[in-house]
């Protein structure tokens, strides 16, 4: 093992993100010495001449060719065509880190990591697996669920997935299923669990009540003395609209819980700020107890992770989000596009409980994000290919008895007729 992997574990040792790293994760480290490292030294140094950086500079500046500069005439070549930092852009890591504690009051005197950048959520989601799933290992997911968790935690990472009912029987989040399932998945003392609010695909988020529960389950397993890694994956954070929800991260209630409870809040602008190719998300940590320099320490693993993997993340994006985050009356005109869903959301909710039509489908509860399912009395793929062949709509099947529509791609005047479309195919198909 590498010496510096070495220091870092020496760093860590004791604390539950060590134990819960997988052999992966504690051989990673960012190399002090490397090309990157002795170019960022260069940057700050090197005042006569700086031949470090594979780029191709005039005049201390990259060469930017004229066309990208006609696209992007409010960035520099700088800003642009030149490499971004392995663990992300520092100012917008201190930006995203003031907006994590703006938009969740609870973590208020918290320490927190600050944010490393990765190329959108799924690359953070992806490099959390990495670092700390392997083959032996089971992590907790509800039965509802994204499909690109297949692909990371079981094809690539090789962990047991090990799935609870998402909803309990009076349609509320199944707390109790949630916490059974962590307990009786716990492998050595440890276990892995990732929470998803709202939920795709089910556009459903806990309600105050519902978080208090959780958090009293996470804290009394981990004073039973299981190690817990959950992880928060917040892509539609934000996206809130009924009164009872519970409008923070649950990262807030999990981040300075309990000492063995190692909290990790993977997020970004992908959905909450309207920019989904953008590909820039931000993965943070929290763990009562742990120290600035412990926390140094996991971010110096992952910037390790992502140097090996992506290099870096986009330079033009992150710095096109720093100055739009910056930018006057950008957050009212963000606002301004939640309110635009939330209509959305209201109609669907109006255009199902005036129905006559479509009884074989049954709405899941939704009060969130992008989506809402339909339970299909019926074959969910036959209705699919019948409303894109006969009505020329697009919707996604999902386990072969989920109908997924995501009423945040139809414009609000064309709601009722899409749902009314809906309810007749299925009525053609299966009454």
């Amino acid at each position: 093992m590498n010496e510096l992997a070495i220091g870092l574990n020496e760093i860590l040792k004791g604390t539950a993100a060590f134990e819960l790293l997988s052999d992966y994760g504690k051989r990673m480290f960012f190399p002090v010495n490397g090309i990157v490292a002795q170019s960022g030294e260069a940057a700050q140094l090197a005042k006569r001449y700086n031949a470090t950086v594979g780029m191709a500079v005039s005049n201390r500046t990259p060469i930017e060719h004229s066309a990208v500069k006609a696209m992007l005439p409010g960035l520099t070549p700088a800003e642009t065509v030149s490499y971004a930092p392995s663990p992300g852009v520092l100012a917008l890591r201190n930006k995203w880190k003031e907006e994590i504690y703006r938009k969740n009051p609870g973590l208020n005197g918290v320490e927190l990591s600050l944010p490393l950048v990765v190329p959108g959520l799924t690359g953070g989601i992806s490099q959390i697996g990495d670092f700390f799933l392997e083959k032996g290992k089971k992590i907790v997911i509800p039965n509802m669920y994204w499909e690109n968790y297949d692909l990371i935690f079981t094809e690539k990472n090789e962990a047991d997935v090990v799935l609870f009912e998402f909803f309990s029987e009076n349609g509320g989040l199944n707390v109790d299923g949630l916490l059974k399932c962590m307990e009786e998945s716990a492998v050595d003392g440890k276990v892995y669990v990732i929470l998803n609010f709202p939920n795709n695909p089910t556009g459903y988020s806990p309600s105050c009540e519902e978080v208090a529960k959780v958090k009293a389950g996470f804290k009394a397993l981990a004073q039973k003395g299981l190690k817990i890694l959950a992880i928060v994956d917040d892509a539609y954070f934000g996206l809130f609209y009924e009164e009872e929800t519970y409008k923070q991260s649950i990262f807030a209630e999990l981040a300075s819980l309990d000492e063995n409870i190692l909290a990790v809040k993977v997020d970004g602008p992908t959905k909450e700020h309207f920019v989904w190719g953008f590909r820039v998300g931000f993965v943070t940590f929290g763990g009562a107890g742990l120290s600035d320099k412990q926390y140094d320490a996991i971010a110096k693993k992952v910037a390790g992770g992502l140097r090996g993997v992506f290099s870096n993340s986009s330079m033009p994006a992150q710095n096109i989000l720093l100055k739009a985050l910056n930018s006057e009356g950008y957050e009212a005109e963000r606002a301004s596009y939640d309110a635009l869903l939330k209509e959305r959301y209201h109609k669907v909710k109006e255009v199902i409980a005036k129905r006559t039509t479509g009884k074989a489908l049954t709405p899941q509860p939704f009060n969130s994000g992008y989506f809402m399912n339909f339970v299909v009395d019926g074959s969910a793929e036959e209705l699919r290919k019948k409303l894109l062949q006969d009505y020329g709509i697009g919707t996604i099947c999902l386990q072969e008895k989920y109908l997924r529509v995501a009423f945040s791609s139809v414009d609000v005047e064309n709601i009722e007729d899409l749902y009314n479309c809906i309810f007749e195919a299925a009525d053609k198909l299966f009454d």
